[in-house]
């Protein structure tokens, strides 16, 4: 069976258009922020639900229908398997990817993981994921894709487990393990620790955040794009960057 693991919907129709044979499995999680604390699967699942309840009601209605309904698929899979990871190199993208293969690894079937990033991208643009992709740049990415060994797979499971549980110095000695299966994991990982307020009770989004509303103005539209621009790094859709200009704004 042959699985393609999209992270978010937003890939659905251009995915399709390849042609690409196999189960789409779509990951629409938003594992970059809230609790992530439960020591199963269903604990963490009642626990993501519990906080998107507060933070996203919307979301929250259909939490076990739409998020958890997808990754319940991959518990399912038969024996063997092959399991492509379409995810973008930021650390949204990142954190949701570490937790699907520490999902896969808990299978016990014969599988084969492999990840197809935007290798399409180039420079500044990296952090764009899928984005802005043609169906047949998505077909280049796949031609390109990469072989998890059984080092990256406990790489990842590792890092997921260390970001999971706020073990900063963990992230840091495995952010420096060199992995083809992880470009830019160093600069991901210490994205992350920048997010922790520091002696002015603010993280790197909350500082970039406020620079910009001094200098492009206080309307969301123009400080969520040029918050893209300069800390795409993070992934952040305008749910998470509006989050934190509210706050701002309510502390201005």
């Amino acid at each position: 069976m042959i699985y393609h693991i999209l992270n978010g919907d937003a890939l659905i129709d251009r995915f399709s258009a390849t042609g690409l044979k196999g189960e789409m499995v779509v990951a629409r999680e938003c594992l970059i922020e809230g609790d992530l604390s439960g020591d199963t699967r269903e604990a963490f699942y009642h626990t993501r639900a519990k906080y998107l309840a507060v933070t996203y009601p919307e979301v929250h209605k259909s939490y076990f229908d739409e998020v958890v309904s997808q990754f319940e698929k991959l518990a399912a899979a038969p024996s063997p398997s092959e399991f492509n990871l379409w995810f973008g190199y930021d650390l949204f993208c990142r954190t949701n990817m570490w937790f699907v293969i520490s999902l896969l690894q808990e299978q016990p079937i014969d599988k084969q993981i492999f990840v197809v990033y935007p290798s399409h991208l180039k420079g500044s643009d990296i952090w764009l994921d899928f984005g802005n992709a043609s169906p047949q740049q998505i077909l280049w990415c796949y031609n390109n894709r990469i072989l998890f060994a059984d080092k990256d797979l406990k790489l990842a499971t590792e890092l997921w487990h260390a970001y999971k549980g706020n073990d900063v110095e963990a992230l840091i000695r495995l952010s420096k393990q060199p992995s083809a299966c992880f470009p830019y994991l160093e600069e991901v990982c210490q994205a992350h620790i920048d997010r922790f307020p520091d002696h002015t009770g603010k993280g790197r989004p909350e500082k970039v955040i406020e620079e910009l509303l001094k200098d492009s103005g206080k309307d969301f539209p123009s400080v969520f794009n040029s918050s893209f621009k300069r800390e795409g790094i993070y992934g952040f859709g305008d749910l998470q960057v509006k989050r934190i200009y509210d706050k701002l704004m309510q502390n201005r």
